[in-house]
């Protein structure tokens, strides 16, 4: 692991961690900011999963675990790519409950939440770089490509040199 990465996942992650655990200890108070997201995400999600709770408070303390969990994988270099993708889903029932700039009446709130807003845009702009990186090791669709390519190059050798075998025996016959 480069040292670059070795600095970068826990500075992402960081915001993570605190965040979550601000989310479980303080859900009550979240889940009102949380309920116009919940009404209009949960019955999506629950055709999924049907065991997903409807409830704000539990909701807002399952994103904040996850958050935890997956931002702590992410610091320690475990997973880092599937920790990524997990963060990068929790942000956005995050950002759409918590940075609802173009609600704001008050220009102050307003400039504060938009600022909020990109800032968790950017940080998705992040996790997204973080959930497709490999560490400079090829990917598994460069590997399916290249083991397909070889297939192929293998395939027309073998062709050829059966092509050439028959040719041979069939000069032996006569």
């Amino acid at each position: 692991m480069t040292l670059v990465r070795l600095a970068a996942r826990p500075l992402l992650a960081s915001m993570f961690v605190v965040g979550g655990l601000d989310s479980l200890r303080t859900a009550p108070a979240k889940a009102g900011a949380a309920e116009p997201v919940t009404e209009r995400l949960v019955p999506l999600l629950q055709k999924v999963v049907p065991q997903l709770p409807d409830d704000p408070t539990t909701l807002v303390r399952l994103n904040g675990a996850a958050q935890v969990v997956a931002g702590l994988a992410l610091a320690i270099g475990r997973m880092p790519r599937i920790s990524s993708a997990v963060l990068a889903a929790t942000l956005i029932p995050t950002t759409a409950a918590g940075h609802r700039f173009w609600e704001e009446k008050d220009p102050g709130k307003k400039k504060a939440q938009r600022v909020q807003f990109f800032k968790n845009a950017s940080m998705m702009g992040g996790l997204m770089l973080a959930a497709v990186d490999t560490e400079g090791k090829p990917g598994v669709a460069w590997r399916a490509r290249r083991a397909a390519a070889d297939v192929r190059r293998e395939a027309r050798v073998l062709a050829k040199d059966a092509r050439h075998q028959a040719k041979l025996a069939r000069a032996q016959l006569t």
